[in-house]
């Protein structure tokens, strides 16, 4: 199976003619619109979308064969894949969340920290979520070279320097 990866989302019906409001995950936000047709995650259910202005909290679109704003309000949640085959190769020091997330954590002396759990971005950076081998809870450490130095995707590791407070 050809590995997806997550590009947007559907966050709901937009005015009352089948426009949806579009949550682009990409860093271009518009970007979204050059993969061609989108999937599901399994890949059955196609999505071919066409960008049609921004709004409020992303972007409006037409999806093909959504005439209406029931239909467009029944796609609210849907997330949007394409195949890694058809996204940008990244330079060495960037890196898709999906290539992230499972990657063993390790602090800058070696001991093991969890692993990578999730990637958030809420608008300020990325925050990585590592799940604890020993801490009592998740750490959420910003993503940023300072904090997680090394990425290695081969070895599947990461290096954190952890902030003293983190402790």
């Amino acid at each position: 199976m050809t590995e997806r990866i997550c590009v947007g989302a559907i966050a709901g019906a937009f005015g009352v003619n089948g426009e949806v409001r579009l949550k682009s995950f990409c860093t271009e936000p518009a970007d979204i619109a050059a993969y061609g047709p989108l999937t599901s995650e399994d890949g059955k259910t196609e999505y071919r979308i066409t960008l049609t202005r921004p709004v409020a909290g992303g972007l409006g679109a037409r999806v093909q064969g959504v005439q209406n704003r029931d239909q467009a309000e029944a796609l609210r949640g849907t997330s949007l894949f394409v195949t890694r085959d058809r996204l940008p190769s990244l330079p060495d020091d960037e890196f898709y969340h999906a290539d992230l997330i499972g990657l063993a954590a390790f602090d800058v002396g070696g001991v093991e920290l969890g692993k990578v759990a999730a990637v958030h971005n809420h608008g300020a950076g990325d925050i990585i979520e590592i799940s604890p081998a020993s801490h009592k809870s998740a750490l959420l450490l910003p993503f940023t070279k300072a904090i997680v130095p090394n990425v290695d995707l081969s070895a599947g590791r990461i290096v954190v320097d952890l902030p003293e407070d983190s402790e």
